[in-house]
């Protein structure tokens, strides 16, 4: 077993992305997460290693590559340095970025495997059975079925291949999840991995060869390494383990074991009992904790015209900034739970929360001791019940900001800090230090002045030090702007661990303030959806234009259309999240309101006019798999049914005009196609979200779009 690393170490890692696509936010979403669990480490004084990289082998990049047409190494090194690029733009301060094409990836790996074999945990053997390309996963379905994770259909594979003894971990695995409850979380993953395992598992299969993109298995060449045992290595990799470097093997023994792999909810299986495992099965022991975000969902209506509707992080950052884009991700989702992103609801949190909360405190008081007190910080003399209530107030955050923050509540955290920041500006406000009442004499307001212009500056202080980790940025302009110097040397110094109120001295000399977060006009939201609209146009355009080749390798911006808020390590797209995609022919019926009967002279050219849309008109429509849950007649509707149905990511309530022609209690479990991003109306008194799709029949009768193959919820049609 390796040594135990000391408190005063912490490793944690991002998933390595799959560079099947480019970085999109849900990446970036992971990659946050971690750098600001990484800054707060070290600003404890706390030793921190943050790694982070991509994961470029396997069939699904093989074909890729051949599809862009491409080498494999061409085609995962430029996938992989956009997503470097992305993270050194953002200001990343990861420790190290591991390739699994670096040959310090591959040695290793490689004597993994080597030693697994030696301890008699593989064996050589056959396997017919159905992979998911996509998830580059074996799964227990019949032929031609689909994947229950991603929802494409599967290929049947008859292989040679090399097997890991699973089976033997059974009890293992169960033992150890029991002695250590924080091994994963939160605890629906808990629950999901452990009736997982206690289901029974049988062998796993670990080499591959029907394709060569991948790592030799040493002494059998003809079989590559199987991808996600390739994939999972590089939390051992990286550190040094199968190295000759003694730097990197006293690296290893440093900082392994892992305390934190983050990871998507999707890879939880992967992590969380395939990857204990292999280590166990080595000899090596099994990291501390494994922590799963949910999925990041994207408001479709708000974003794009085009078929691509990935968000990138590029677009946020041009039009607000890198800061903007780490605060809302971290205030609006709470960690492991789905969350939803719009450019509208991003709008309207930076403004409320950074450029007329944080950044007008900090602009009025810092302006203030310019202009009362030529930028230095005064002494604050008596004071008063007022003072002391704002000091106990910010004492209250600084005790209750850090348990939140290290339990992963980030939200929590945020919430109870920008409380302090509107206690602080309520304080200013009441005592009105730029005004003077004519029964104040200039003496007592001088003293009123310097009193609150400089307990307000320490409670501005305590803010930025707190939110450092989460705006670094920002915070870092912020410290300038107190005369306090650069953060990060103050980070470096620990400056956290004795953080308390009292800290701006009087004396100090502020500099020149300077703006933090100019207000984002109402053309923000419209400029960003028109950057996501050019970027994911120009994909479609070089993946060879018009939509009709989704599974080019080229078309990376449409590789999902709701990310997982990883798609992460990320594989695959989530079954319940709207990633899948279907190429379905049909023709829309308004069923819950039957459009107005066109005019009987209408001319012959403009008829014709209208039988052609664009495909930019089309993409505006978006269609998605739902299942009834609900149907139920509406009272005094012959017409009406009331609809409830589910998404996958969300119900909806809607009217359709079919209860002529359906039986309310027939409806109940079939999945349906709606059209998601109609605009609600009301009728009889109850909102409709959305209209059921179907075909017109020749005498008015309904019937309503189906499937005859498995489909996920919340599938888009395209």
């Amino acid at each position: 077993m390796t040594q135990q690393p000391t408190p005063e170490r912490f490793y944690l890692t991002t998933p390595i992305y799959y560079v099947n696509a480019r970085p999109h936010l849900g990446h970036a979403y992971s990659t946050i997460v971690c750098d600001a669990i990484a800054r707060r480490k070290r600003a404890l004084g706390i030793e921190t290693w943050f790694l982070t990289g991509t994961d470029e082998h396997g069939q699904k990049i093989e074909r890729s590559a051949a599809l862009a047409g491409r080498t494999p190494e061409e085609f995962a090194s430029a996938i992989s340095g956009e997503f470097r690029g992305l993270w050194d733009r953002m200001g990343l301060s990861y420790d190290d970025y591991i390739r699994t094409t670096e040959p310090r990836h591959k040695t290793a790996v490689q004597k993994l495997f080597a030693t697994l074999r030696d301890r008699g945990f593989i064996y050589k053997g056959s396997y017919t059975g159905q992979y998911c390309v996509s998830d580059e996963a074996w799964v227990d379905v019949a032929p031609g079925a689909p994947c229950p994770d991603c929802g494409r259909i599967t290929e049947t594979v008859s292989e040679e291949n090399y097997f890991f003894k699973l089976s033997a971990f059974e009890r293992r695995l169960l033992e150890f999840y029991e002695a250590n409850p924080e091994f994963m979380g939160p605890e629906s993953t808990r629950r999901e991995v452990i009736s997982f395992v206690r289901a029974g598992l049988k062998d796993l299969s670990v080499s591959r060869t029907s394709f060569t993109w991948g790592i030799p298995v040493p002494g059998d060449e003809k079989h590559v390494v199987y991808v996600w045992l390739d994939a999972l290595a590089n939390y051992i990799t990286a550190l040094g383990w199968g190295s000759d470097d003694p730097a990197a093997q006293e690296r290893f023994r440093k900082f392994w074991p892992a305390n934190m792999h983050l990871i998507g909810k999707e890879i939880s299986r992967f992590h969380c009992v395939y990857w204990p495992a292999f280590l166990m099965a080595a000899g090596i022991e099994p990291p501390r904790s494994v922590r799963a975000n949910g999925w990041l969902l994207f408001d479709q209506g708000k974003m794009s015209k085009s078929k691509g509707n990935i968000v990138r992080a590029e677009t946020v950052m041009e039009v607000l900034g890198a800061d903007a884009l780490r605060y809302f991700l971290l205030r609006e989702i709470p960690f492991g739970q789905d969350g939803n992103f719009s450019f509208d609801a991003l709008v309207q949190r930076y403004n409320g929360d950074l450029a007329n909360g944080y950044g007008n405190l900090v602009s009025r008081v810092v302006n203030m001791v310019h202009k009362y007190f030529g930028g230095v910080v005064p002494e604050t003399g008596a004071l008063t019940a007022s003072e002391e209530d704002l000091r106990a107030k910010a004492e209250a955050t600084l005790a209750a900001f850090g348990p939140a923050f290290d339990a992963l509540d980030f939200s929590e955290a945020l919430k109870s800090l920008w409380l302090l920041v509107g206690e602080t500006d309520g304080y200013l406000t009441a005592n009105a230090p730029w005004k003077k009442p004519a029964e104040r004499s200039d003496a007592e307001h001088a003293a009123l002045q310097a009193r609150v212009l400089a307990t307000a500056a320490e409670a501005i202080r305590v803010i930025t030090a707190l939110v450092y980790p989460i705006l670094p940025e920002s915070a870092a302009k912020v410290w300038r702007q107190l005369g306090l110097g650069e953060i990060a040397d103050a980070a470096q110094q620990a400056f956290l661990t004795n953080l308390a109120w009292g800290g701006l001295k009087a004396g100090t000399q502020f500099l020149e303030p300077a703006p933090l977060f100019p207000r984002a006009e109402k053309d923000a939201t419209e400029r960003m959806q028109n950057l996501e609209e050019a970027n994911n146009k120009s994909a479609i355009e070089a993946a060879g234009g018009g939509g009709a080749d989704r599974g080019s390798a080229a078309n990376t911006g449409t590789e999902a259309v709701a990310a997982p808020i990883t798609e992460q390590a990320a594989r695959p797209a989530p079954a319940a999240a709207p990633a899948a995609e279907a190429s379905v022919s049909v023709a829309p019926a308004p069923v819950a309101s039957p459009a107005a009967p066109a005019p009987a002279a209408e001319a012959p050219a403009a008829a014709e006019e209208k039988q052609f849309i664009s495909i930019d008109d089309f993409a505006k429509v978006e269609l998605r798999v739902a299942q009834i849950l609900v149907a139920e007649r509406v009272p005094k509707a012959d017409k009406l049914l009331r609809l409830e149905v589910d998404l996958g990511y969300e119900k909806r309530q809607i009217l359709a005009g079919i209860a002529q022609y359906y039986e309310p209690e027939k409806l109940i479990g079939r999945k349906i196609v709606i059209v998601a991003n109609l605009a609600p109306r009301k009728m009889r008194g109850l909102e409709s979200n959305g209209m059921l799709l179907a075909a017109s029949l020749e005498g008015g009768a309904p019937v309503l779009a189906g499937f005859l193959e498995e489909v996920p919820l919340g599938a888009r049609l395209k």
